[in-house]
């Protein structure tokens, strides 16, 4: 036997991890896992060269795709014709049904940026998705029972997000080392559950996330045309949203929609990771210094030359653009929701008439803001592939126009980053992936911004509005006070979890060079600390 199980197997884990699913993960790891490795590599040069002063640009070599007027996507499969609202949650067994009951077309199952990688939580979402397909999902908290409203196909569609290329499932092991984790969410789910959505009259329908080139979506690709082979499905069957949250991708979206044309459900804006990634890759360079996260608004140019190029190549090829996400969730004060809503129908606004064919949610009371917005643009119709944009022309310089954002350094924002990142990975280390700080829903992506953003400042010893300049003592500081906020009125093992987030903020917000993932090094050192590889 060429796999090994490492995780411990807890009740009804072997309806998951059944062994023709592990044959279906060993035959996708002997095929595309050497694939995968070659394309970190390429991604580790491709930043070296980025930190050595060069920039990306439109590929020379690519030309044709892009100036070939002939191809398309295919058609929007049963269940995303109309995706005007998608709400985006971990897979765990409340957000199961409230997202599948919550009035979405869309539900995104996310086993990646809102999902702490636990054992507990990849298999046990597992488990509620085949739990919801088969109509047998409930859950009772204090006193109150959850159960879902109508049939599954009746419900928002399910379109599940895998982890990204760079993670791997350690609990489960071929050949002595970790399987890739994108294999692992993606095959399982797909080997359970694609017959059961076929039955539901939908599909097996997925996100792709931090996608960095078309090698990489090819690979998706070659792993879509396989699947389909080894359980016999008709090629096609599957459907797959790549999500542009990463400034390289930002230059290849037509060669991604290429790609993955036989299988492509279309490009979603993927703001908070672009923000991350922006500083990833280009943060040593004072021209990239960013102001504080909450000035980085979806207006500032370059941003809204990103969302404008996507809206323009997905409707020019036939793939449905989708928004970014709306973090707002509701609280106990009127005024601040009132607020909040406000400027979520403005950014919703900007979508719908920019053309984007729908947006996120991450809340179910945010569903009826976003669907009245799409509503007063699409009325009957199911989107709005039809309005091509080709007044659109962007350059390379407006989509690296980071110096054109207006906005200060603060000592608030500082702070705020600090913060957010502790509270986060504190929460994350404790197996929660999305959490609610301050009425905002926080998953990964924006603890990376956080974290980078302190980075950033500290390695260009940016000024502070007010005066001052972030040093490493002030970060330390600031931590310091965070650390003793977070761990005030805790017994020894929350203290202890705590200290262990500070020292990965500290790791992660401090080192040089600055490191590419909080989640790797985390996932390997506390999640998984007595896993093989």
């Amino acid at each position: 036997m060429r796999y090994k199980i490492i995780g411990p197997m807890a009740d009804r884990y072997d309806e998951v991890l059944t062994p023709e699913a592990l044959d279906f993960l060993v035959a996708l790891d002997g095929r595309f896992a050497g694939r995968r490795v070659a394309l970190l590599d390429t991604r580790r040069a491709r930043r070296a060269r980025f930190a050595s002063g060069q920039l990306p640009d439109f590929r020379p070599d690519t030309v044709h795709i892009r100036q070939n007027p002939a191809w398309r996507v295919v058609p929007p499969a049963a269940g995303l014709t109309d995706r005007r609202v998608e709400i985006t949650g971990p897979p765990d067994r409340k957000m199961t049904i409230n997202a599948l009951n919550s009035g979405a077309r869309v539900w995104l199952a996310d086993f990646e940026d809102a999902t702490a990688p636990t054992w507990d939580n990849v298999i046990g979402g597992q488990l509620n998705l085949i739990d919801a397909l088969d109509g047998r999902i409930d859950f009772t908290s204090g006193g109150k029972r959850y159960a879902l409203g109508a049939p599954v196909g009746e419900l928002a569609t399910i379109v599940v997000r895998p982890r990204g290329w760079h993670l791997v499932e350690k609990w489960i092991v071929v050949d002595g080392r970790p399987i890739s984790a994108s294999l692992v969410d993606f095959g399982l789910y797909f080997f359970h559950c694609a017959r059961r959505q076929l039955a539901a009259g939908k599909g097996p329908y997925f996100y792709l996330p931090k996608l960095e080139d078309h090698h990489e979506a090819r690979l998706w690709n070659d792993v879509f045309v396989f699947s389909q082979q080894y359980l016999g499905l008709p090629q096609r069957t599957i459907r797959a949203t790549t999500l542009i949250e990463t400034i390289t991708a930002a230059f290849e979206m037509e060669e991604i929609l290429y790609e993955l044309r036989d299988h492509s459900a279309g490009l979603n804006a993927g703001r908070w990771d672009y923000i991350f990634s922006v500083i990833k890759n280009f943060g040593q360079w004072p021209e990239f210094v960013l102001p504080d996260r909450a000035e980085v608004t979806m207006t500032v140019p370059f941003m809204r030359a990103y969302t404008e190029l996507l809206v323009s190549t997905c409707h020019r090829r036939g793939a449905h653009a989708i928004g970014g996400m709306a973090a707002f969730i509701p609280s106990r004060s009127p005024d601040a929701n009132a607020s909040a809503v406000t400027r979520v129908r403005a950014d919703k606004e900007r979508e719908a008439g920019d053309g984007f064919d729908g947006s996120w949610v991450a809340h179910p009371g945010l569903v009826d803001v976003c669907r009245d917005v799409f509503d007063a643009v699409l009325g009957d119709r199911p989107n709005q592939l039809d309005r091509l944009r080709d007044d659109v022309e962007v350059t390379q310089t407006e989509l690296l126009a980071v110096d054109k954002t207006p906005g200060q350094v603060t000592a608030a924002g500082l702070r705020a980053n600090v913060g957010v990142a502790l509270r986060y990975i504190d929460a994350w280390l404790g197996g929660t992936g999305a959490v609610a700080l301050s009425n905002l829903m926080e998953d990964a992506a924006t603890a990376e911004i956080a974290r980078c953003q302190v980075w950033q400042w500290l390695h260009h010893g940016t000024p502070l509005a007010g005066g001052g300049i972030v040093t490493e003592g002030l970060v330390r500081s600031i931590l310091a006070e965070e650390l003793a906020a977070v761990s005030a009125d805790r017994d020894a093992a929350g203290r202890a979890r705590a200290e262990a987030a500070a020292g990965i903020v500290e790791h992660t917000a401090l080192a040089e060079p600055l490191p590419a993932f909080f989640t790797s090094e985390a996932y390997s050192h506390h999640l998984a600390p007595h896993a093989v590889g």
